[in-house]
């Protein structure tokens, strides 16, 4: 630390009490300075020849009561005062980071300028400030820390500025000229100590880490470490991702709780303050903040019931870079209402990342060669499969809210519905949560959310699940059926799709092939003509049956001729058709009899007519149903 000694007759200051000072000679004073309550014995030549106050303080003063006069707003108080007073003396006076702005207030106060005596004491201490303490960096530090309890003073004499300058300006400087020394904890790499046995006990020369002011910052109070990160954005020479990590620690140190995402105690006001400049303070540069922080951010700003604006920065920001979430950094529990988590913020993130892709692919229409540089970056294929996946989690999580309404859980999750996705195994275990969890929704509710998925898509183990799963409607049911039937079909060497009666097709995605009906437009009792788990377990067991069969044909064909493994192929795949087409349809036609919700176009596309059709059309099927 920086220091100046002025003065060079030794220190005859003495206390009487705790409220009284004076000074030691033999010459006996004559005037009393009341400053606060304490009572400074002084001599009037002293002070006359350096304050120009005091000369007008005791000029306006009667004869009779010339001899005491009240100072009540000096800034910084008798211990300031008492410095300009040895000054006055002569005495030694030791200036340091701590007293000098108090003590350049003071002076400024008593009017101690050059005009009054040459080398007087505010000429001294402006010598100080800028030739020693604010060329250091710890200096400067702690003068800023000091000035708070000097305002208005040490902002009209520009102390504040300059300190907020220097602390600016070092913290921008290239890191090979920090000569200074700066607070820093962390863990050090091997490289970095001395023993490391790889370095043969010499010690390499450490580099000086790109974040080596953040950690002193966080000592300022909220206006001064504002003041000074703008001009450090100002002046451009420090990365957005060094900004981002100061604020980041800033709000870690000074909000308790902060890096859990939570406030614990302290003023809501304050802490609303603060969470609202750093946000004010982020970096413009998309990545320069970590998607942990901006997470954290907005956990707090909820909390804090930060204003809308704020808030929909926040949400801008993760929005754009949602693919680096965590299904554990959107369960973000709901201020109000009877819902666990607030789902309406995580559907305007997703609703930020579709908006990004959409912004980029008009971008692209207009602009090409520009936007084949920026759109792969920010809304790839890969990031629209993560951010997919993400959904599906989250779904899965808030599916086990039992006061979750319907219409958020579908909303959110056709909003990813056209982004790419590996498999949907996600999204039934979703779904089937919430049909678990809310065993109470009517059928038509139940057709809306088994339509958000694709049984294509469904890996074999799900499709296992699927077709034993009572909570799923019949039509879900069939079509895992059928498509882990074209699996086995194409696993075994078949390439062409199966052919299947119409009320077959009616059953898959998209309906008949020759009609209007499709999946979205089936009635309500086609979705609930569901057998009973047993006939489920049946066909199951018979899939895997035939599957068996198929392997164990085509493995024996193998060993014979290719013509043999066709056979075997083609056998399997015609009693698979076989089974779908007999088994399936005369238990949801056998369904809806009892029920008697038998319809003209059920009719039209009865059991009989199609065992008819096939009769005639492929006598040789019609055979091994008999036999089957």
């Amino acid at each position: 630390m920086k220091f100046m000694k002025l003065g060079s007759k030794p220190d005859s200051f003495q206390n009487d009490g705790d409220n009284i000072r004076y000074v030691a000679t033999e010459l006996a004073t004559d005037i009393v300075v009341n400053v606060g309550n304490v009572k400074f014995y002084l001599h009037k030549f002293p002070l006359l020849s350096k304050s120009a106050r005091i000369q007008k303080v005791i000029t306006n003063t009667s004869e009779e009561n010339n001899d005491e006069v009240h100072i009540q707003d000096i800034p910084g108080g008798p211990a300031a005062f008492e410095i300009c007073a040895k000054f006055c003396y002569g005495m030694t006076v030791t200036l340091n980071a701590y007293n000098v702005v108090a003590a350049r207030c003071a002076a400024e106060y008593l009017e101690m300028h050059e005009t009054v005596e040459k080398g007087n004491l505010i000429y001294k201490i402006e010598v100080f400030l800028n030739s020693s303490i604010f060329r250091s960096w710890k200096d400067s530090i702690i003068v800023l820390q000091t000035t708070m309890s000097l305002l208005p003073w040490s902002e009209e004499l520009k102390v504040v500025s300059h300190a907020i300058d220097s602390v600016a300006t070092k913290a921008s400087i290239d890191t090979s000229k920090v000569e200074w020394s700066y607070t820093y904890n962390r863990k050090k790499l091997p490289s970095e100590n001395s023993n490391d046995p790889h370095f043969n006990n010499v010690r390499k020369q450490q580099l000086v880490p790109k974040d080596w002011w953040v950690e002193d910052l966080c000592e300022l109070q909220l206006d001064h470490y504002e003041r000074i990160i703008t001009t450090i954005l100002t002046k451009g020479n420090v990365s957005g991702a060094v900004i981002g990590e100061s604020l980041n620690a800033y709000a870690s140190r000074r909000m308790p709780g902060f890096s859990k995402g939570v406030v614990q105690g302290g003023d809501t006001v304050k802490n609303r303050l603060l969470l609202e400049t750093i946000i004010r303070l982020l970096p413009v540069d998309v990545g320069s903040v970590s998607f942990s922080f901006l997470v954290k951010l907005l956990r707090v700003a909820i909390l804090l019931e930060c204003e809308e604006l704020d808030r929909s920065e926040l949400i801008r920001r993760i929005g754009m870079c949602l693919e680096e979430a965590k299904v554990s950094d959107l369960l973000i529990r709901a201020p109000v209402g009877d819902t666990i988590f607030d789902v309406d913020i995580v559907q305007r993130l997703v609703e930020e990342f579709v908006a990004c892709d959409q912004h980029v692919q008009l971008d692209s229409l207009l602009e090409d060669e520009f936007q084949e540089i920026r759109s792969p970056g920010i809304v790839s294929d890969t990031s629209k499969a993560k951010v997919a996946k993400l959904v599906d989690g989250y779904l899965a999580e808030i599916a086990r809210d039992p006061h979750l309404p319907l219409p958020n859980f579908v909303n959110l999750a056709e909003l990813v519905s056209s982004f790419p996705r590996a498999s949907h195994d996600g999204l039934y275990r979703a779904i089937d949560m919430y049909l678990k969890e809310h065993p109470g929704i009517s059928k038509s509710e139940k057709k809306r959310i088994c339509r958000l998925m694709n049984c294509r898509k469904l890996s074999p183990e799900a499709c296992m699940h699927a077709v034993q799963n009572e909570r799923l409607p019949m039509r879900v049911v069939v079509q895992v059926l059928f498509f882990e039937q074209l699996r086995a079909t194409t696993s075994s060497g078949g390439n062409s799709t199966p052919d299947h009666s119409g009320s077959i097709r009616a059953f898959l995605p998209g309906g008949s092939h020759g009609s209007s009906r499709s999946t979205i437009t089936n009635t309500e009792e086609e979705w609930d003509a569901v057998g009973t788990i047993e006939d489920l377990k049946s066909l199951k067991g018979e899939l895997d049956a035939l599957k068996l069969s198929g392997g164990i044909n085509g493995a024996s064909g193998g060993n014979n001729n290719n013509c043999g493994k066709g056979n075997a192929e083609n056998v399997a795949a015609s009693k698979m058709k076989g089974l779908m087409s007999k088994k399936i349809m005369s238990k949801i036609w056998s369904s809806k009899e009892k029920s008697g919700e038998l319809t003209s176009s059920d009719t039209s596309e009865s059991p009989a007519s199609t065992v008819v059709e096939e009769t005639k059309s492929t006598p040789s099927r019609s055979r091994r149903h008999s036999v089957s």
